[in-house]
């Protein structure tokens, strides 16, 4: 019967201290016993994805997004910010086909495939020749524009219903700036978000705002399926997060 205290190896010889069964010397601290694992030391806590560049934002016209653009860089100065101009007749079809990381979008858009927050809402106003017995006033309302020619662009995002309004007999204009152009010559008005009238402010034209038009809203759209770490961090930009603040 083996003494308390003591133990015996493979041979039958009582282990000494320090050693294995076979006789070697056992590692510091390790285990007496032969394949003993090492300690492991626990995963450290991984920090934030780098940010990569250039990150490519499509703007439509009438955004303004230098506030936000100036903000990037003073936080990320090392990462490059490219703004791509595009339409808004083609803004998801550039989201969805990777040319941009993220867009200033108009809504609504269809939201199949993307992620979409809303910013702001802009004002309509009524833009039409400077000298328009229309800019005597302030401000208008849907009943001022009875019997007035209203002049709808091509690339209208508004979709205003002018009640009495009289329906342009020429052919729609390509764009909006083409749109102001011509009520700029006394032919007519045209409803607008208030960004575009100023993109394309004239001489020759004003514009006033229409309390009962339809609003526009604009937003911030990205492609769906995993967002990227320059896309959390301009998102945080636009919701006002300030740079301490956890992606």
């Amino acid at each position: 019967m083996a003494k308390v205290g003591g133990s015996r190896g493979s041979q039958g010889r009582p282990s000494r201290p320090g050693r294995n069964a076979s006789g070697k010397r056992a590692a510091k601290g390790g285990a007496s016993r032969a394949g003993a694992k090492k300690p492991t030391t626990p995963d450290r806590p991984e920090g934030p994805a780098p940010i990569e560049g250039p990150f490519v934002l499509g703007v439509i016209p009438g955004a303004t997004p230098g506030k936000w653009v100036d903000t990037w860089h003073e936080r990320l100065p090392e990462v490059e910010i490219e703004l791509r101009p595009i339409a808004v007749a083609d803004q998801r079809a550039a989201l969805l086909g990777g040319e941009l990381d993220a867009a200033l979008v108009r809504l609504p858009i269809d939201q199949a495939g993307l992620h979409v927050i809303a910013l702001y809402d802009e004002v309509p106003v009524v833009v039409a020749a400077a000298d328009s017995h229309l800019m005597a006033v302030d401000e208008l309302d849907l009943a001022d524009l009875v019997g007035e020619v209203i002049v709808v662009p091509q690339d209208d995002v508004l979709g205003v219903d002018v009640p009495g309004g009289v329906e342009a007999s020429f052919s729609a204009p390509r764009d909006s700036e083409e749109a102001i152009a011509i009520v700029a010559s006394g032919v007519g008005t045209v409803v607008v978000p208030m960004s575009i009238a100023r993109l394309h402010r004239r001489k020759d034209a004003d514009y006033r705002p229409l309390r009962d038009g339809p609003v526009s809203t604009v937003g911030l759209a990205w492609p769906a399926g995993g967002t990227s770490p320059a896309v959390e961090a301009f998102v945080g930009i636009v919701r006002g997060r300030t740079a301490n603040s956890s992606r």
